[in-house]
C-alpha cells in the first residue's frame, strides 16, 4: 500500500506571527519593499490581509482596503520562485469575492508599468487603465510612475 501526499494550500487571514515569513518574501520579491509597520499598520486598523499557505508555507499574500464602496487592492505579492503557478490569480479572485461580500461597486490598484508579470495579470483578470499616478514609485534612478487600474464589480 502507498501512501499519496496530498498538496495542502488553503487561504487564510494573516497574523502579526505571519510578519517574519512575510518580510522575508516581501524582501525577495520587491527592490523598494514595505515595512513590517506598515503590515502591522493594515493588521491593526482591520484590512483584508490574507495569505495562500501551501504545506504549511506562505506562498502568497495580499492586502486590502474597502471603504465607501471602493475596494483598493494594495498589495499583492508571490513568493519569487512560485511565481507563474496561479497563486496570484488565486489572491485575486478571493479578493474580489471580498470587495463585493462588503458591497464594493469598483476595486482600484496601482502597479509599476515595469511589472508587465502583474499588468498581465490584472488585464487578463479584466482590469483597466484608468489614469496613471506620476513619480508615484521609488526607483534606483529617481521615480516610476504607477498605472491605476480598475474593475467594475457592477
Amino acid at each position: 500500500m502507498s501512501a499519496i501526499l496530498a498538496d495542502q494550500s488553503r487561504l487564510r487571514p494573516l497574523t502579526p506571527d505571519d510578519l517574519d515569513a512575510i518580510m522575508e518574501i516581501e524582501h525577495r520579491a520587491y527592490r523598494f519593499p514595505w515595512t513590517a509597520g506598515i503590515f502591522r499598520d493594515c493588521l491593526r486598523v482591520g484590512y483584508c490581509c490574507w495569505c495562500y499557505e501551501r504545506n504549511d508555507r506562505i506562498e502568497g499574500y495580499g492586502v486590502m482596503s474597502v471603504a465607501a464602496g471602493e475596494s483598493h487592492i494594495l498589495n499583492l505579492t508571490v513568493r519569487p520562485e512560485s511565481q507563474r503557478q496561479g497563486i496570484g490569480a488565486r489572491l485575486m479572485r478571493h479578493f474580489l469575492q471580498l470587495a463585493r461580500r462588503h458591497n464594493a461597486d469598483i476595486v482600484m490598484l496601482e502597479v509599476r508599468p515595469s511589472n508587465t508579470p502583474a499588468v498581465r495579470l490584472y488585464e487578463k483578470m479584466g482590469f483597466n487603465e484608468v489614469g496613471v499616478r506620476r513619480n508615484y514609485y521609488p526607483a534606483d534612478q529617481g521615480r516610476e510612475d504607477a498605472l491605476l487600474l480598475a474593475l467594475s464589480l457592477n
